[in-house]
């Protein structure tokens, strides 16, 4: 018999310290007006010192299985970019702090675009019957690899993590992960970069330079080509299902920038009310940017059972990626 996973667990967690735009106006040559008209961002929540990505995403984890009634899982995926340590991967540590020393546990790096993959992954072991549940976390403390000086980046990003319960179920049911898209542009791997600290410049022989450590965005660039993917991303998982935009109820896209949330939109022929933000409450959260829109999403009332709703993010590697869900009836929301 054919099954499906079904989204039965969504929670989120913020760490606690808020950075407003004008405490960061007080730093760089910036301001509020600044920052608002060109990301749309007013504020973002930074992980304070003692914490990582591990800690936030445990209290992620552990809010969504409490939203989903269980204390099981048969695989935990951590999606990030800014890992623990470089080795070994984050969520082995995050499953023994939630008790689930034994379980299946595996990171996925795929930057914004992470939490879209290690959906795919966790869905793809529901349907092959490798396992019947998965918990999906996606996180990151993108503040711990930003350059302090570079404004460009500083007033983007923020921390967060937001996870999800899958189990098996019934593919038509309401909850169901109906379709996914994935793709990648390796050519375009220096435009959203960390340069240093990996195999490529170890084994150069050469010193990594001061800056390289840092995280480099070409902002025109990322632009362009996120709108062009993400729009073509949605396209095509909508075509699958045999849906056109007009279908969607909702779209809820990686929390990139409001101007290309509002082009994509504008592409895809959607009313601005049928995109979920929450970019202007904590900014670029990249791997758990997805989660916790889907979560302000619940929250407000626009996610109703039935809906169907696409997920798209776009990401270093290039990356990119959507997936089509129907939205369950009876979740909670736990936020954090």
């Amino acid at each position: 018999m054919t099954r499906g996973a079904i989204l039965s667990g969504l929670g989120t967690w913020l760490p606690p310290q808020v950075v407003t735009n004008d405490m960061l106006s007080s730093e760089l040559d910036t301001s509020d007006e600044w920052i608002r008209t060109r990301t749309g961002i007013g504020r973002r929540h930074i992980a304070s010192p003692g914490m990582s990505t591990g800690h936030l995403a445990t209290e992620a984890g552990r809010r969504a299985l409490k939203s989903a009634g269980t204390d099981r899982v048969d695989v935990v995926i951590v999606a990030t970019s800014t890992p623990d340590r470089p080795c070994p991967a984050t969520a082995p540590v995050v499953a023994s702090s939630l008790g689930l020393t034994g379980t299946g546990a595996f990171d996925v790096a795929a930057v914004c675009t992470g939490f879209v993959y290690a959906l795919a992954t966790a869905a793809g072991l529901i349907t092959g019957r490798v396992a019947d549940s998965a918990l999906v976390i996606g996180a990151d403390t993108f503040s711990t690899i930003l350059d302090p000086r570079d404004r460009t980046t500083r007033v983007i990003f923020g921390d967060g993590a937001g996870a999800a319960v899958l189990r098996a179920g019934d593919p038509a049911e309401e909850g169901a992960l109906r379709g996914f898209d994935l793709g990648s542009d390796g050519t375009g791997v220096d435009l959203i970069t960390v340069p240093g600290g990996g195999s490529e410049q170890r084994l150069s022989g050469a010193e990594a330079a001061p800056g390289d450590r840092y995280f480099h965005m070409d902002g025109p660039q990322v632009f362009t080509r996120a709108v062009r993917y993400m729009t073509a991303s949605v396209r095509k998982v909508l075509d699958a299902a045999a849906l056109a935009p007009e279908d969607l109820a909702h779209l809820v896209p990686h929390q990139a920038n409001v101007r290309i949330l509002d082009t994509c939109a504008r592409e895809l022929g959607l009313p601005a009310e049928r995109v979920v933000k929450n970019i202007d409450r904590v900014g670029n959260t990249v791997a758990a940017s997805i989660p916790l829109a889907l979560a302000a999403g619940a929250a407000d009332g626009r996610l109703r059972a039935g809906d169907p709703v696409v997920l798209t993010g776009f990401g270093g590697g290039l990356t990119w990626g959507s997936a089509l869900l129907t939205w369950p009836g009876g979740l909670t929301v736990i936020d954090g």
